[in-house]
């Protein structure tokens, strides 16, 4: 008697095989049989030749700290992701002051019985904080052997790698040769480093360089966070560049694979704007910078140089403050335009001071060709850069937080032609199982743990966008999180069957 039997289904197996069609049975959590299968079970569904795939695996999110505050992770299950990996772009929930080993954090999040699996990296930029706070000193031999220890103990914890934030205080306040250092702590625990580079506009072809020769001389495995390229005069001509690099050290031997979420725009903290000098000190002495006036006229003439017909792209994505919930979805000319025709830069340095900090940005930066190009590679996989987050939440968050996966079956795959399904499913699945180290999830075969996507691929569409991203996706029928109905039909079940990875 299985618990559950999948009938009449096309399987991806999501191993880039074609798919087939067949049944699938799951007994105590874990697929019990693949093919014809004639044994009963106490619940039988008929797929009635929907595609059956394994649950997409977000590589790059952001929910390790949103997983507490969302256990259900509604903009994690409505697309079909059912396994996440947070801690990334150098900032992790442990070791800080709250959660001082990973341990604990890893506890908690037991504790909270989530939606889904959720595993974690350590960042780096937590790292520093806890030995140097956010000074822009070099590190000291001392003081990187500091992070060396608290990495191999969050390795030990559990976690599967480190991760870099090199555009963000403190971690763009390292040296190439600290990174060296602490991130070949990871090394004797065979994890993986992802890195949000230094830079991906102009110097983005020097990052890519900095990153392979980090990875390189660390002696581990390398990750390239959301690769793009946001410098418009150099659209469709760096990228060229980078994926050229990246296949020249493949073809040394280095393992290096990259992750990309499907959109034109990022998102990020509205401070990202302020020079990151500003932040020595911390957020406080940040804040504290720019209302100095003579501190602030050269934060001024820094940021509007760096950001010449930028400030456009920049839209408010969420505040907390009820006198300016009206800028939500507004970009930073207009807003300041609407204030008297303020200078950009005194605007969004005025709506960070009295959010103290708390405000977020959707930045348009990308153009569709790259991203096409970028996810034809082979060793190219999607992450939302997302993390979990209700229905309700409020402000306009960045659609990729509810769409990115559904995004790239419905357009990218069917609609555009950019990849076949098999391959795109791959690519959700056992690429990123097998990057991260997750010998159990990822591929539809006995013994694997049912983590389970059904889904109508003519009626994939992917509904959050820009103006109402806060929605479920059309056309993903059922999502199994091991082996328990999770979501049918863009609802949550309410169940919290998922289990907290650590690496063995």
């Amino acid at each position: 008697m299985y618990d559950l039997l999948i009938q009449n289904a096309r399987i991806l197996d999501g191993t880039g095989a074609p798919w087939f069609y067949g049944d699938l049975a799951v007994k105590d959590g874990k697929i019990a049989a693949i093919g014809k299968i004639t044994g009963e079970a106490k619940t039988v569904v008929d797929a009635a030749g929907q595609y059956l795939s394994p649950g997409f695996i977000d590589i790059h999110s952001h929910s390790d700290g949103a997983i507490l505050n969302c256990p259900t992770a509604e903009s994690r299950i409505l697309q079909g992701v059912t396994t996440d990996v947070g801690g990334n772009c150098g900032s992790s929930v442990a070791p800080t002051e709250k959660y001082p080993t990973m341990a604990d954090y890893l506890a908690t999040v037991e504790q909270a019985r989530p939606s889904i699996n959720s595993a974690t990296l350590v960042g780096h930029g937590t790292l520093r904080k806890a030995v140097m706070g956010y000074s822009r000193e070099e590190a000291t031999q001392a003081q990187i052997g500091q992070m060396r220890d608290l990495t191999a103990q969050a390795m030990e914890d559990g976690a599967y790698g480190i991760s870099t934030g090199l555009i963000y205080p403190p971690s763009c306040y390292s040296t190439t040769e600290e990174l060296v250092q602490v991130v070949n702590a990871i090394r004797p625990y065979g994890g993986y480093y992802a890195t949000h580079m230094r830079n991906e506009s102009y110097d983005v072809v020097k990052s890519v360089q900095e990153a392979l020769h980090v990875a390189k001389e660390a002696g581990v495995r390398l990750q390239i966070s959301h690769h793009k390229v946001t410098h418009k005069a150099d659209w469709q001509v760096s990228c060229k560049t980078t994926i050229a690099m990246i296949q020249r050290a493949r073809r040394q031997g280095l393992d290096v694979t990259c992750d990309q979420y499907p959109y034109s725009a990022s998102a990020t903290s509205m401070s990202s704007n302020v020079p990151s000098w500003a932040f020595e000190g911390g957020v406080e002495a940040m804040l504290a910078r720019l209302q100095d006036p003579e501190t602030r006229a050269k934060l001024r003439e820094e940021s509007n140089a760096s950001h010449v017909g930028r400030w456009g792209d920049i839209y408010v994505s969420y505040l907390n403050s009820p006198e300016n919930q009206w800028m939500i979805g507004k970009s930073i000319t207009e807003i300041a335009q609407m204030q008297g025709g303020k200078d950009p830069a005194d605007t969004c340095f005025d709506m960070v001071i009295a959010e103290k900090n708390h405000v977020g940005e959707v930045n348009f930066g990308m153009c569709e060709e790259d991203i096409e190009y970028i996810m034809s590679q082979p060793f190219v996989m999607p992450g939302s850069d997302g993390e979990a987050l209700p229905l309700d939440t409020p402000g306009k968050p960045h659609p990729r937080n509810f769409g990115t996966f559904v995004r790239y079956l419905a357009h990218y795959c069917r609609d555009r032609g950019v990849l076949t399904l098999e391959n795109a499913v791959q690519k959700m699945t056992s690429l990123p199982a097998s990057r991260i180290g997750l010998a159990d999830r990822g591929v539809l075969k006995e013994g694997m743990w049912a983590d389970l996507v059904l889904f109508d691929l003519e009626k994939l569409k992917d509904d959050p966008d820009y103006g109402n991203p806060q929605q479920a996706c059309s056309g993903i029928t059922q999502v199994y999180v091991n082996g328990v109905l999770t979501a049918e039909n863009g609802k949550h079940t309410g169940a919290r069957a998922g289990q907290v990875l650590r690496r063995k």
